[in-house]
C-alpha cells in the first residue's frame, strides 16, 4: 500500500508502542520530572516541510526518543507535586487506545448508541460513588456529561444563567459572583459569556468565601439595578484547597433566584471516601457541579464531570435543531442527545476510560490510593510543622499542603526554585492574597507513594535555608 498502515502492521507496530509506553512508566520515576531544553530547541529537531512520501514507521517510533522526550514534562513522575495531579493509568490508556480505535462521533444517541448510553451510566455511577444528590442522575430530572475541563463546565454553567436571567433584564445588567480564591476560570468564563460584572467576594482566615460579603455585594449591585445571576462555590480552591460553606452560599442563591454553580475540580475525587463528604453539605441546593476524574482519579485528560439538578434549562440553552440532526430516535424523547449538554458538536467516547478504570481499580481501590495521599499530605504537614523553619498557610483538608519559610519571601522563593532545579522533584510557588509567597506540594499522582513523599521531604530539608 501506498503511506498508511495495513492491520498486520498497525499490530506490530500497536505493540511495540505499549512496549515504549509501558517503559517510560518503569523508568519515569528516575528521570528528571522538567525538561532543560531552550523555547524552540523542540522544533529545531523537526523538518520544515511535512514529507512528500511515506515514512517508514520504525523511524516515527525512534523520534519519539530522539525529538519528543528531551520536551517532556514528566506529569506521570511520582515526584510530581505540582499544581494539581493529571492523573493517568494503564487502564485509562487502554480505554483511550479503543477510543481512539473505535473513532466514534457521538452527539446524537443515533451517531452511536454505546457512546451516549455507556457515558450515561458512568455518570449515575458516580452519583452514588460520590453521595451526589440522586436527583442528579440521569433518571432523574437532572443528568451528567462529559466535558473537556472544569473550565468549559463551567462556562457552560455561565451561559445557562446568563439566558435565564436575560428572560428578564438585559445582558448588561447580569451579575457574577465567586470567591476571590476561585480558578481563574470562573472570570474568564464570565468574560467569554458575555457578563459586564463579576465581583470576587473576600474570604475568611482559611481563605473560603465570606457568605456576609456575598450578601453585602448583592445588595450593592441590586440598589445599583444590576440582576446578581450566577454564584460559584469551590470545594477545595487550586491555591489552598479552601472549601466555601456550600449550604450557606446555596441558601443565598435560592433566595435571590441565583445560578448556583459548585466547582470541585480537584477535590470532588475525595468523595469517594464517604470522610471527606463533610465539605459538600449542602449540594442539594446546587443547580450545577463540576469535579474532574482526569485530575484524581486516575483517568487521563480530557474528562470533567458536569452535573445538572435539572436539565431542561440547559438543553433549552444549548439546542439548535438544524434538519441534519433532526431524527426519529431524538424526536421521541426516549434518548439524550449530549450535543445540547455543552458547546462543541462533535464529542469523542470518553466514558470508555472511565468506565475501564472504575472497573480495573473498583471504588475500594480508588478510595485506598486517595486515602494513601492523603496520608502522606498529613505526615509531610506534621513534618513541617514540628520544623521551626516553616509555617503553614492553611490546613491540609485534602492532599494539598500549603507552607512557607518563617523569613518571608526570599527563603521560600529560593526553596522552591532549588527543588525545582534539582530535577528530583516538581512543587509550585505561588502568591497568598496578600502577596506573600508561599510554596504547594500537591500529593496525588497515581503512583506517588509515602516513599516518594520521604524522599520530597528530605529534599526540602537539605535545600531549605536555616530560620
Amino acid at each position: 500500500m501506498t503511506g498508511g498502515m495495513s492491520s498486520d502492521e498497525f499490530r506490530r507496530y500497536g505493540k511495540e508502542l505499549i512496549d515504549w509506553v509501558a517503559d517510560y512508566y518503569e523508568k519515569v520515576e528516575s528521570l528528571p520530572v522538567t525538561p532543560t531544553v531552550q523555547p524552540g530547541a523542540i522544533r529545531a529537531l523537526l523538518p520544515p516541510n511535512a514529507p512528500e512520501g511515506p515514512e517508514p514507521f520504525a523511524e516515527i517510533i525512534e523520534d519519539l526518543d530522539r525529538v519528543v522526550m528531551p520536551g517532556i514534562t514528566h506529569w506521570q513522575s511520582p515526584n510530581w507535586f505540582a499544581y494539581f495531579p493529571g492523573d493517568s493509568s494503564f487502564p485509562a490508556i487502554l480505554g483511550e487506545l479503543v477510543s481512539a480505535g473505535l473513532a466514534q462521533q457521538g452527539m446524537l444517541w443515533s451517531t452511536s448508541p454505546a457512546t451516549t448510553e455507556i457515558e450515561s451510566h458512568m455518570m449515575d455511577w458516580l452519583v452514588d460513588l460520590l453521595g451526589l444528590p440522586e436527583a442528579w442522575k440521569t433518571t432523574g430530572p437532572g443528568g451528567g456529561v462529559i466535558q473537556m475541563s472544569a473550565s468549559d463546565s463551567t462556562h457552560t454553567a455561565l451561559v445557562v444563567a446568563r439566558q435565564l436571567a436575560q428572560q428578564s433584564t438585559s445582558l448588561d445588567n447580569i451579575v457574577a459572583y465567586a470567591s476571590s480564591q476561585a480558578h481563574s476560570s470562573i472570570e474568564k468564563g464570565a468574560r467569554v459569556a458575555g457578563y459586564r460584572h463579576f465581583r470576587a467576594i473576600g474570604v475568611d482566615d482559611h481563605f473560603a468565601m465570606r457568605p456576609d460579603l456575598l450578601v453585602e455585594a448583592i445588595i450593592s449591585d441590586r440598589r445599583a439595578g444590576l440582576l446578581p445571576a450566577f454564584v460559584c462555590s469551590a470545594v477545595g480552591t487550586t491555591g489552598t484547597t479552601a472549601v466555601d460553606p456550600v449550604r450557606a452560599i446555596g441558601e443565598i442563591a435560592r433566595s435571590e433566584g441565583m445560578w448556583h454553580h459548585v466547582d470541585a475540580a480537584y477535590a470532588g475525587s475525595a468523595m469517594i471516601c464517604p470522610e471527606f463528604r463533610i465539605h459538600q453539605d449542602g449540594l442539594e441546593l446546587a443547580d450545577s457541579y463540576v469535579f474532574n476524574p482526569h485530575k484524581w482519579m486516575f483517568v487521563n485528560f480530557d474528562a470533567s464531570a458536569f452535573y445538572v439538578a435539572d436539565r431542561r434549562p440547559l438543553i433549552e440553552t444549548l439546542s439548535i435543531l438544524p434538519p441534519y440532526l433532526q431524527d426519529a430516535a431524538s424526536q421521541s424523547g426516549a434518548v439524550i442527545d449530549y450535543r445540547d449538554w455543552h458547546v462543541p458538536l462533535g464529542r469523542r467516547f470518553r466514558a470508555l476510560k472511565l468506565w475501564f478504570t472504575l472497573r480495573s481499580y473498583g471504588a475500594e481501590g480508588i478510595r485506598t490510593k486517595i486515602r494513601e495521599h492523603v496520608a502522606a499530605a498529613r505526615s509531610l504537614t506534621a513534618q513541617l510543622e514540628g520544623d521551626a523553619r516553616f509555617e503553614l498557610v492553611a490546613p491540609t483538608l485534602f492532599a494539598l499542603v500549603s507552607f512557607r519559610h518563617v523569613d518571608g519571601d526570599p527563603p521560600t522563593d529560593r526553596l522552591a526554585a532549588r527543588v525545582n532545579e534539582s530535577g528530583r522533584a516538581y512543587l509550585t510557588a505561588s502568591k497568598l492574597p496578600g502577596g506573600s509567597s508561599f510554596i504547594r506540594i500537591s500529593i496525588g499522582q497515581t503512583n506517588t507513594t509515602q516513599h516518594h513523599v520521604d524522599e520530597l521531604w528530605t529534599l526540602i530539608d537539605e535545600m531549605a535555608d536555616p530560620a
